[in-house]
């Protein structure tokens, strides 16, 4: 007799993704990234609650029938009073998966952007650290397809962009900009109920705990989680969760494939400013970059770019907003801090020419429009 269902389904969607990283662990050999001809290690980010110790199962499961190795990384945020004691729980019941190694990691949380952000900052840099430390291909996270409708409905709140509505992706680098973390964090339960994860465990007689800040009005995800889908469902009927699990995914097919078209369109648009006098003066003119043209200072720092204008009025306006929002942060703007009103003003600049000044950005970013170009630097 085989696994309950949910067991089998949660199995089969962390095969599936191991698959993808044994082919992607150094070229698709079965070695570590760190070069000592160890199998790879997968790690699991764990809280403990149902979905990530359904994760840390399956994973125990699977990982050595396909010759990995498999360990476990929890995070304490130091947010809740007994949290020490919790990481150290959550941190036995790894190794009594027999994960290898498993561990807990503290880290203080700072105040920017907010507590929900400000832990999410802490965590993915913590377990940054954790991955580079311990030499894994792959660090496995337990957002199940509940988890996706709610980021969608989220950016739907937000008035995002096509990106925002396509929720997580199944494979995403570092959202700290972590060193070699491009292809670092898999989620292969974007297709799986948050009830098949907790039934999972069940039948599994697997301990979990439930984070009380999930159920806590004051976080934003709660009220979505609690409030929000649960309207929605009596009112629209069933099925909610799934159609905004599924609007991620084609919006990311089509958020996918708008990036690729303005990363082309970039290249175009491109102006290679005038080769610098030899004469000694001040700030160089410029010289041609490698996406596009970059304006340069006598130190050689790379500080902007300069955009032909009749080319960007050219493009359809989500490739030249795409593209608009490349130059300004590839010139120093800070992406988590650069908005749709940043980009529309700069839009204007092109579209809807008057003569008007600069646009500022964050990070000391300007847009200025210089005749028949746009210029984007640091000022």
């Amino acid at each position: 007799m085989g696994p309950h269902p949910a067991v089998a389904a949660i199995r089969l969607a962390v095969r599936r993704t191991l698959h993808d990283v044994l082919h992607d662990a150094a070229g698709g050999a079965r070695s570590a990234p760190d070069g000592t001809g160890r199998p790879p290690l997968v790690l699991v980010a764990c809280s403990g609650g149902a979905d990530s110790m359904a994760l840390a199962s399956a994973l125990a499961f699977e990982a050595p029938r396909l010759g990995l190795r498999a360990g476990g990384v929890t995070v304490d945020h130091g947010l809740q009073p007994g949290s020490a004691d919790r990481a150290r729980e959550v941190v036995s019941r790894l190794a009594a998966l027999s994960l290898e190694p498993a561990e807990a990691v503290t880290v203080t949380v700072g105040r920017a952007g907010g507590p929900e952000a400000a832990a999410r900052t802490a965590r993915y840099t913590a377990l940054d650290e954790a991955a580079e430390r311990l030499g894994a291909a792959a660090v496995l996270l337990g957002h199940t397809r509940d988890d996706q409708a709610e980021t969608v409905l989220l950016g739907l709140a937000r008035g995002s962009g096509t990106r925002s509505l396509s929720g997580m992706a199944a494979v995403s680098g570092s959202p700290t900009g972590g060193p070699g973390a491009g292809r670092r964090y898999r989620r292969p339960f974007l297709a799986v109920d948050r009830q098949t994860t907790r039934k999972a465990c069940m039948v599994q007689s697997l301990p979990v705990w439930d984070d009380p800040h999930n159920a806590d009005p004051a976080f934003t995800r709660s009220r979505v989680r609690h409030d929000a889908l649960p309207a929605l469902e009596k009112a629209l009927g069933k099925g909610v969760v799934e159609a905004l699990a599924r609007t991620a995914q084609l919006s990311r097919d089509d958020a996918d494939a708008l990036d690729a078209w303005a990363l082309d369109a970039e290249r175009a648009v491109r102006v290679a400013p005038p080769a610098p006098s030899p004469a000694p003066r001040g700030p160089a003119e410029g010289e041609e970059g490698t996406s596009v043209a970059h304006v340069t200072t006598d130190a050689g720092a790379d500080t902007g770019a300069v955009l032909d204008v009749p080319g960007l009025h050219a493009l359809p306006p989500a490739v030249r907003r795409r593209v608009l929002r490349r130059a300004a942060v590839a010139a120093g703007s800070p992406a988590g801090s650069l908005f749709a009103r940043h980009i529309e003003e700069i839009d204007r600049l092109i579209t809807d020419w008057h003569g008007q000044r600069a646009v500022n950005l964050p990070g000391r970013v300007a847009a200025r429009r210089q005749g028949g170009t746009l210029v984007i630097r640091q000022v």
